[in-house]
């Protein structure tokens, strides 16, 4: 049976020359990285070589750049820590209302110890207006976080006059970029963002890896307390197998994103026509051209999406059904509940999500599948009609 994987997002497969390159680490390259002898001297220029390619890969300086576990952890340490390092100036903190769970997760826990969270709503396609976040900053406002990527449904969001926004007002501006790396260009200057989260594993890294973009000057207080790495701002012994992985992957992706990226436009696209063309009653979720060039997200109305992600698998195809930070949840997508979708609808959704791996013959396999399991689906289902 053909496998498929159309669930990038959740994660990417390491990347061949990424994990050629990362060998040494497992054997001879073992040293501390804050050791000051030889095996540590060995590592540390490779450390260092990767904060450097990260840093490139967003225009940013390599002293902007501090290592993390993953991107939740750089979502927590981003908003936490301003939220700590500036609680004499205020509490009011302006996020959405589709923010990834580590973002979510982390206003409500913060909401729980005396800050106030302004979570603006989003369009039916998803979409923010950059006018409601002005209209939501206070006084005591001290921090806006509103994501650049929509990890469900691929949607990009308004992040340059977000950014415009927040310069203005000499508010913190923090973005949860982690859907983003790899499939935009991303410059960080342009974008006026201050702080910003990346995770490894979506760039073809391993997984255990991490980015906290900071812009200099900013000041946030620790996450993780102990020693003085990463210039004591996160401390904990460094991950150097991590994190030359992750400054390979970017450097790598840096070259053949723009290749890539094309090349899965084409493929999506095709995927997206054809299964329009050959099955009915299916509903397109999220915007149509501000968006991603590898995500799709679809309801199959009539079909639950549980059920339909394990025929695909039964069949090879790899989807999801939404987050795979959520997964395990009942509850409807969020982030489809917050575009004013349907309940039914929303539990008729999934996501598919391709990667550099996806060729033309992926996408018609999945198109001779997702139709008869569709229809197999809906003949056990009381509320459909044959047309």
């Amino acid at each position: 049976m053909r496998r498929v994987y159309f669930d990038y997002n959740a994660t990417t497969p390491v990347h061949p020359a990424v994990a050629e390159f990362v060998r040494p680490f497992l054997g001879e390259l073992f040293g501390n990285p804050s050791s000051l002898h030889w095996a540590g001297r060995e590592v540390r220029r490779f450390f260092e070589d990767a904060r450097e390619q990260a840093a490139d890969m967003i225009n940013a300086e390599p002293e902007e750049i501090i290592f993390t576990g993953c991107g939740s952890e750089s979502d927590n340490h981003a908003i936490k820590g301003l939220a700590y390092a500036k609680r004499d100036k205020g509490r009011h903190i302006i996020t959405t209302t589709i923010e990834h769970p580590a973002v979510l997760n982390t206003c409500r826990y913060l909401q729980a110890h005396g800050y106030d969270v302004t979570y603006l709503p989003v369009d039916n396609e998803g979409q923010i207006e950059p006018d409601d976040v002005k209209k939501a900053i206070r006084s005591d406002t001290i921090l806006i976080s509103v994501m650049y990527a929509n990890n469900e449904t691929g949607n990009l969001l308004p992040i340059r006059e977000i950014g415009e926004i927040a310069s203005e007002h000499r508010i913190t501006f923090h973005s949860d970029m982690v859907q983003a790396m790899g499939k935009t260009d991303l410059d960080m200057d342009s974008l006026k963002v201050d702080l910003a989260s990346f995770s490894g594993h979506k760039v073809y890294a391993p997984k255990g890896v991490g980015i906290l973009y900071m812009r200099e000057g900013r000041e946030i207080d620790s996450l993780i307390h102990g020693g003085h790495q990463e210039g004591s701002r996160r401390a904990g012994t460094e991950n150097t197998m991590g994190a030359v992985a992750f400054g390979r992957a970017c450097e790598t992706m840096q070259k053949e994103m723009n290749e890539v990226n094309g090349r899965i436009e084409v493929l999506r696209k095709r995927l997206l026509d054809g299964i329009l063309e050959k099955v009915d009653h299916v509903r397109f979720n999220g915007h149509p051209t501000r968006r991603l060039p590898n995500t799709l997200n679809l309801s199959f109305e009539y079909v639950e999406a549980e059920s339909l992600l394990i025929a695909l698998d039964l069949n090879g195809i790899a989807v999801s059904s939404g987050s795979a930070c959520s997964s395990g949840s009942t509850e409807p997508s969020h982030v489809l509940t917050a575009m004013n979708i349907p309940a039914e609808t929303c539990q008729s959704a999934i996501r598919l999500s391709l990667g550099r791996d996806n060729t033309e013959e992926d996408v018609d396999y999945a198109l001779s599948v997702i139709p008869g399991v569709v229809a197999r689906l809906r003949e056990m289902s009381p509320l459909y009609k044959r047309p």
